[in-house]
C-alpha cells in the first residue's frame, strides 16, 4: 500500500498523541498534522514522535491550525474533555457537543472531502452532532463506536477459552456505553458457533451458560472504566483500533467492522448514530449490514437507540 496520505488529528492529548504515535509506527500515512488549542502541547508531541522516525517509518508530523487540515484524507476528532473516574460518557455530552459546534464547521470548510473519524466521547452523540452542524455526507462521518468494545469482547472470550483472539469473531452493537448489545448469536470461534466450538473442544456446556455470558458482557462494559480508575485514561487500545480503522479506509479494503453511523431505517432505527456491522473503504462508510438477530437482541438494540435518542432530545445542537 502506498502511504502517501495525510491525516489530521484534532486534539493532541493522551488519545490524540497515542493515535499519532500508532499511525507513525504502523506506517499508515506520510503526513500527520496535530491541531490543538494548546499549541505548545501539540508541537511537543509532534517533536517527540518525529525524533524517533529514524527507527521507524518516514512520516512528516507537525503541529498546525485548522487551516492546515486542508488536503487531509482523514480527519480524526479527539477534541473535548476526557472522561474522569466515575463519570459516564453521557455526562460529557453537552460540553463536548458545544466544542463540536464551535470547531467542526470550520474544519469541514478546509477539508470538505475528507473522511471524518469521531473518537471523542460520547462518540455516538458527537458523530450525530458533527452531521448536524456541517454539510458532510453520512458516509464521510464515522464514529469509532463499538469497534473497541468488540475488540474487548473478543479478547475476553479468547482469554476464557485459552485461544488466540484472532480466532474469535463477534460484534458489540448499539451505543458505545451502558446500553450496548452483545448479539451472542453472531459470535463465532474458528468458524464455529460457540456451542459447536464447545463440543468440538470437549468443554461440555459450561461456557455458554447464561451467567457466564452475562459476566463477560459486564467485564466488557466495565473494562474502560476500570482502566480509567487505574491509570486515569484509556489511550492505547483506542489508538490501535483507530489505526486499524484508518488503515482500512486508506487501503480501500471493504472491511466489515462495528462503527457508529447515522441510522436511516436499519432494524427500524432512524435519526440516531450507533454501531452496527458496516463496510468501510476509501469512500468512507459505504454500506451498513443487518445480520439476522434473535428477537430479544433486536429489542435490546432498539432500546439502545432509544437511550441515545432520549439524550439527543435534551441537547442543543
Amino acid at each position: 500500500m502506498s502511504n502517501s496520505y495525510k491525516i489530521s488529528i484534532l486534539g493532541s492529548g493522551r488519545v490524540g498523541s497515542s493515535i499519532a504515535y500508532t499511525l507513525t509506527v504502523g506506517g499508515v500515512c506520510s503526513e500527520i498534522v496535530l491541531v490543538d488549542i494548546a499549541k505548545q502541547l501539540a508541537e511537543g508531541e509532534a517533536m517527540d514522535i518525529i525524533q524517533g522516525t529514524p527507527f521507524s517509518n518516514s512520516v512528516n508530523i507537525y503541529s498546525g491550525d485548522y487551516k492546515d487540515v486542508a488536503g487531509s484524507d482523514i480527519v480524526i476528532v479527539t477534541l473535548g474533555r476526557a472522561r474522569k473516574p466515575g463519570q459516564t460518557r453521557i455526562e460529557l455530552a453537552q460540553s463536548n457537543v458545544d466544542i463540536i459546534k464551535s470547531v467542526m464547521p470550520q474544519v469541514a470548510e478546509y477539508a470538505p472531502n475528507a473522511i471524518y473519524v469521531l473518537v471523542s466521547n460520547p462518540v455516538d452523540i458527537l458523530t450525530y452532532a458533527t452531521l448536524k452542524v456541517t454539510n458532510l455526507s453520512p458516509n464521510q462521518v464515522i464514529g469509532s463506536g463499538t469497534l473497541l468494545d468488540s475488540s474487548r469482547l473478543r479478547s475476553i472470550v479468547a482469554e476464557k477459552l485459552g485461544i488466540s483472539s484472532r480466532n474469535v469473531h463477534g460484534y458489540v452493537l448499539g451505543e458505545h456505553g451502558d446500553s450496548s448489545v452483545v448479539p451472542w448469536s453472531l459470535v463465532s470461534i474458528a468458524g464455529m458457533t460457540i456451542d459447536a466450538y464447545e463440543k468440538a473442544a470437549g468443554f461440555g456446556e459450561e461456557f455458554i451458560q447464561e451467567d457466564n455470558l452475562m459476566s463477560m458482557e459486564k467485564e466488557m462494559r466495565e473494562s474502560g472504566a476500570k482502566v480509567i480508575q487505574n491509570k486515569g485514561a484509556t489511550n492505547y487500545a483506542i489508538a490501535m483500533s483507530v489505526r486499524y480503522l484508518c488503515d482500512n479506509i486508506l487501503r480501500g479494503g471493504n472491511t466489515v467492522m462495528a462503527v457508529s453511523s447515522l441510522m436511516t431505517g436499519q432494524y427500524g432505527m432512524e435519526d440516531v448514530c450507533l454501531s452496527i456491522p458496516s463496510i468501510v473503504n476509501s469512500s468512507g462508510l459505504v454500506k451498513t449490514l443487518e445480520p439476522q438477530l434473535k428477537e430479544e437482541e433486536v429489542e435490546k438494540l432498539l432500546n439502545s437507540a432509544n437511550v441515545l435518542k432520549n439524550i439527543i432530545s435534551t441537547l442543543e445542537f
